[in-house]
């Protein structure tokens, strides 16, 4: 009698077994963005805040990049934008790299690029080279590790109007 009960549940308890390795190795694999959100800050640089779950223990590399247009114009010394053609368009792309340690099979972080610099464009004498407005397009942030990718809505940012 005790063998009709022993044998039946050892084949349960393997089957159980089975069952649980697949779900064990697919959760430990199973890295994906739980949120990411990007805004330009007040220095017109995009920032991504990233919310990244199903990870293991070992750093994870990011990147992130932008299709970015920044405008730059020339402020005088009453802070006004004299309506000349004293301004500049950049269009750039911009990225950023950088490597979390995970906590608890997570990573919470930020990463920023940008803006575009001005490049070579200069003000006359007596005025000042001024971030009018930025904008990002073609949001990417991608977990290089393991190789999950999230698109993020297009962000810009007005300081003045031009």
């Amino acid at each position: 009698m005790l063998k009709r009960f022993i044998q039946p549940l050892l084949v349960g308890l393997v089957a159980l077994a089975i069952m649980l390795v697949p779900a064990t190795a697919a959760w430990a694999n199973g890295a994906h963005f739980h949120s990411a959100d990007a805004v330009v800050d007040s220095s017109g640089a995009l920032v991504v805040s990233l919310d990244e779950r199903g990870l293991g223990n070992d750093n994870i590399d990011y990147t992130l990049t932008a299709d970015a247009s920044a405008v730059y114009a020339c402020i005088n010394g009453g802070g006004n934008h004299p309506q000349a053609t004293n301004k500049e368009t950049v269009n750039v792309e911009v990225s950023a790299a950088a490597s979390f340690e995970p906590r608890n099979g997570r990573v919470r972080a930020s990463l920023s690029a940008g803006p575009p610099s001005a490049g070579s464009f200069s003000c006359p004498s007596g005025q000042h080279l001024e971030l009018a407005s930025v904008a990002y397009a073609g949001v990417v942030l991608t977990d290089q590790t393991n190789g999950v990718s999230v698109a993020l809505p297009d962000t810009s940012r007005v300081f003045f109007e031009v």
